[in-house]
C-alpha cells in the first residue's frame, strides 16, 4: 500500500501539549516505576468546519491517534481505529468518506481517548496523545489537522474505577454534558479552544489490516420486571442471545438528573430467575451508571466496549426505554472453509465448528486478543494458534501478518521478543517466540507466499541466534530470564517438577521449553530448504543433548528437567508433538497416556500440540475422539457456551473468561484441506 505524506500536523489539547513522553518500554525483570495517577481517561474532542462548492467524486480521509479515535462527518459516524502499534509504527487509515460529504457546510469531528493505564490494550500511559489527519478529495488536499481544528475535553466520562487487569475504565456516562452531540453540524463549539501543534517522533505507516466492521444485534429476549425492595424502580432485562464483543445502544427518556444503572454480563448467576452475574468469574465488574439529561431520546454512548451476552437497565418508573441494541464490533470475517467430509453429519462436531467460527466472526478485534474482557492483550503466543485458525477459517492471512510484523517490530525492546504486542505491558513468555517462528512455516504452507516467507526469515534467524547466545548451553536452553509457562493454568501442569515461576530467572534447563526450541530449530531449517538455502544450523546435536537430559531409557517416557525424575503428562505431550519419540515403545507410552487421560487432561498451550502430534502420526481416530470428548469443547456447550472459552469449563481457572479465542484451534483440526500444515 502506498504510503500517504502528510500535510497535517499532529494536534493535542493545552493539557498534553507540553507534557513530556516517557518510556514505556523495557524488560520485564528491570524494575521500573510508571505512575499513572495523572493524565488519565482523558476525552478529548476535536471539529473543524469547512466548505465544498461541490461534492467531490472522491475522498479519502487519512487518519491517526494515540491511542485511539473515533470519526464522524456531518452528524454521522465514519469508522474509528487506529489498530495498536507502537510509535517506532504508528499506523494511520485511509478512510473512503466521500459518501458522508456535501456540497456546502461540512463538519469534521473526532473523538480522541487517552487512557493513561499501564495495561495490555495500548501504548499508552507514555503521555503521547494526538490527532493527525489529512482529507484529499479528488487529489487535492482540502483540510489537514492544525491550530484551525477546535478542541474541548468530554466532560460526559467520569471514572468510577477500573475493569479487569486494568484493562478498561468503568465510567458514569452523563448525557446533559454540554459536549453531548459534539458531532452534530449544528453544535455550538464557540467556547472551545484552538488545537495545539506538538513535535513528535512517531514513525508513521498505513495500516495493512482492515478496519472493523460493525453489527446491530437485537435482543433474543427483553423482559420488564420491578425491583425487590424498591418500588419506584423497574428492571430491563436483555438477552442477545449469543456472546458478541462491542456496545450496549439504548435510547432512553426520563428526567433531569435520573440515574440509570446499567449492568452487562456473559452469564447468569441464576438461570431460573435470570439474575446477572455481573462481577464475572474474569474478575471484570460490569457495573456503570448513565445520567440522564431531561431530554427526549438520551441515547447511551459508550467509547470502549465489552464481551457480554446480557445486560440489565435499572431505571425510574417513569423512564422510558426503547431502541435497544449490542452495536457488535469485529474484525471483516467471511467463512471459506468447510469440515472435513468424514466429519459431516456428526451432530457433536458440527456444533464444535459452529462454536469456533462464531467466536471467530465476532471475536477477532483490530488484533487477535486472548479475550475482549479481563486483558484484551494482543499475546503472541495464544495469538500463533488463534490467527492460523482465522486464517484458515477466512482464507484472509492479514491477522497472521499483523501478528507476524508486530512481534518482529517487538525487538526494539529486546531481541527475543516481548509477550504482549503494541502496549505498554511489559512481559516475556519464553515459549511465545519459538512458537512465532512455526507460525512462519504454517503460513506459508497455508497461502504459498514465498515473498513474505523470505522477508521473514532473517528475522527467524536472528531470534533463535538471540536465544542461542543469551540461553543455550551444552545444547540445551537454561537460566531463562522470561517466564516459562508449560501450561495454564497451573493445576494442569500435572505436577511439573520445575520452579518456572514469573518474575524470576529459571536456571534449571527443562523439557517443555528445550522442545519448543528444536522444533523452532526445525522450522527455521524447513524454511531455509524452501527458500533454497543452506540450512540455519544442525539439529542433531540438540537432539543427543535433549534425550541425554530428559529421557528415561527405562521408562520410556520423558522427565521434566534435568535433575527430576517426575514424568508428568505435560512433559511428554511436547517431545510427542514435535516428533522427538526415540522409539516405538516410547511412543506406545505416550499414545496410552492420551487415550487415558484425553485433552482435558490438558488445557490449550499441550492440547494444540497433543492435536498436532497425532495429526503428524495419522492417528484419526484418536485425533476425533479427542476433539469429541465430551469434558473438552462439548463440556463447553452443555455449560451454555456460545463462544469458546479459556478452559474446559467456567470453574476450571478461577478467573476464567467465557470469551476466549485460543480454543478455536478445534476448527484448525476439523476443517477440510490441513492435513499437511504440520508435516515434519
Amino acid at each position: 500500500r502506498m504510503e500517504h505524506q502528510f500535510s497535517g500536523q499532529w494536534i493535542t489539547d493545552r493539557e498534553f501539549a507540553t507534557l513530556a513522553s516517557r518510556n514505556v518500554f523495557h524488560k520485564q525483570l528491570e524494575r521500573v516505576e510508571l505512575p499513572c495517577d495523572e493524565h488519565r481517561n482523558r476525552h478529548i474532542l476535536f471539529r473543524r468546519s469547512f466548505q465544498l462548492t461541490h461534492k467531490p467524486s472522491t475522498a479519502i480521509m487519512y487518519i491517526t491517534a494515540d491511542d485511539y479515535y473515533k470519526l464522524y462527518i456531518n452528524g454521522r459516524f465514519v469508522a474509528q481505529g487506529p489498530a495498536p502499534s507502537y510509535p517506532q509504527r504508528m499506523r494511520y487509515n485511509a478512510v473512503d468518506v466521500t459518501d458522508y460529504l456535501t456540497a456546502g457546510h461540512n463538519v469534521v469531528a473526532v473523538h480522541t481517548l487517552y487512557q493513561g493505564l499501564i495495561n495490555r490494550v495500548w501504548v499508552s500511559g507514555d503521555g503521547r496523545h494526538g490527532l493527525l489527519c489529512d482529507l484529499v478529495a479528488d487529489g487535492e488536499t482540502l483540510l489537514a489537522s492544525d491550530e484551525c481544528f477546535l478542541t474541548h475535553p468530554h466532560t460526559g466520562y467520569t471514572e468510577t474505577g477500573t475493569s479487569g487487569y486494568q484493562t478498561q475504565f468503568l465510567e458514569t456516562y452523563d448525557s446533559a454534558a454540554p459536549e453531548v452531540g459534539f458531532e452534530a453540524i449544528d453544535f455550538d463549539d464557540s467556547a472551545w479552544a484552538h488545537a495545539c501543534v506538538k513535535q513528535t517522533d512517531y514513525t508513521l505507516a498505513p495500516q495493512e489490516t482492515k478496519m472493523l466492521d460493525f453489527e446491530t444485534i437485537r435482543p433474543a429476549e427483553v423482559i420488564e420486571r420491578g425491583v425487590p425492595d424498591d418500588a419506584s424502580k423497574k428492571s430491563i432485562y436483555i438477552d442477545f442471545g449469543k456472546c458478541y464483543v462491542g456496545y450496549l445502544s439504548v435510547t432512553a427518556s426520563g428526567r433531569v438528573g435520573d440515574t440509570v444503572t446499567v449492568r452487562c454480563a456473559q452469564e447468569l448467576s441464576d438461570e431460573e430467575q435470570k439474575i446477572l452475574r455481573y462481577q464475572m468469574r474474569c474478575n471484570c465488574v460490569y457495573d456503570e451508571a448513565w445520567l440522564l439529561s431531561g431530554r427526549p431520546d438520551d441515547t447511551l454512548s459508550w467509547f470502549d466496549y465489552k464481551a457480554f451476552r446480557y445486560a440489565e437497565l435499572i431505571v425510574p418508573q417513569t423512564c422510558v426505554v426503547s431502541d435497544i441494541a449490542l452495536i457488535a464490533r469485529h474484525y471483516p470475517f467471511t467463512l471459506n472453509a468447510k469440515l472435513k467430509p468424514e466429519f459431516a453429519g456428526d451432530e457433536a462436531l458440527e456444533r464444535v465448528w459452529a462454536l469456533c467460527v462464531h467466536s471467530q466472526r465476532y471475536g477477532v478485534q483490530e488484533v487477535i486478543q486472548d479475550c475482549m474482557d479481563r486483558e484484551k492483550g494482543f499475546y503472541v503466543g495464544d495469538g500463533c494458534y488463534t490467527a492460523l485458525a482465522h486464517m484458515i477459517l477466512s482464507g484472509d492471512d492479514s491477522m497472521s501478518r499483523k501478528l507476524i510484523d508486530d512481534a518482529f517490530l517487538s525487538t526494539f525492546i529486546t531481541d527475543g521478543m516481548v509477550t504482549c504486542l503494541n502496549c505498554s505491558f511489559m512481559q516475556e513468555i519464553a515459549e511465545y517466540p519459538l512458537m512465532l517462528v512455526s507460525l512462519i512455516l504454517w503460513h506459508y504452507r497455508v497461502t504459498g507466499d514465498k515473498a513474505y516467507l523470505a522477508r521473514n526469515y532473517p528475522g527467524a534467524r536472528a531470534l533463535l541466534e538471540a536465544y542461542r547466545r543469551d540461553y543455550e548451553r551444552e545444547g540445551l536452553l537454561r537460566d531463562l530470564d522470561k517466564w516459562c509457562l508449560v501450561e495454564w493454568p497451573a493445576n494442569y501442569r500435572d505436577g511439573y517438577d520445575v520452579d518456572i515461576a514469573e518474575g524470576k530467572v529459571c536456571h534449571e534447563p527443562h523439557i517443555a521449553i528445550n522442545a519448543y526450541y528444536i522444533e523452532a530449530v526445525r522450522c527455521v531449517n524447513a524454511i531455509a530448504r524452501i527458500l533454497g538455502e543452506p540450512a540455519y544450523r544442525d539439529e542433531t546435536p540438540l537432539i543427543q543433548a535433549f534425550m541425554r537430559a530428559f529421557y528415561d531409557e527405562k521408562r520410556h517416557l520423558f522427565t521434566d528437567s534435568l535433575t527430576s525424575n517426575h514424568i508428568s503428562y505435560v512433559g511428554n505431550i511436547f517431545p510427542f508433538a514435535f516428533g522427538l519419540v526415540p522409539d516405538a515403545q516410547c511412543e506406545e507410552n505416550m499414545l496410552a497416556m492420551i487415550r487415558e487421560r484425553g485433552i482435558e487432561g490438558v488445557n490449550f498451550f499441550c492440547g494444540f500440540p497433543m492435536l498436532v502430534g497425532l495429526t503428524r502420526r495419522g492417528e484419526k481416530a484418536l485425533l476425533r475422539r479427542q476433539l469429541s470428548s465430551p469434558n473438552a469443547w462439548l463440556r463447553m456447550l452443555r455449560e451454555g457456551a456460545t463462544s469458546t472459552y479459556e478452559a474446559w469449563g467456567r470453574d476450571c481457572k478461577w478467573n476464567t473468561s467465557l470469551f476466549h479465542l485460543m480454543f478455536t484451534f478445534a476448527a484448525i483440526f476439523l476443517a477440510e484441506g490441513t492435513e499437511d500444515i504440520f508435516a515434519l
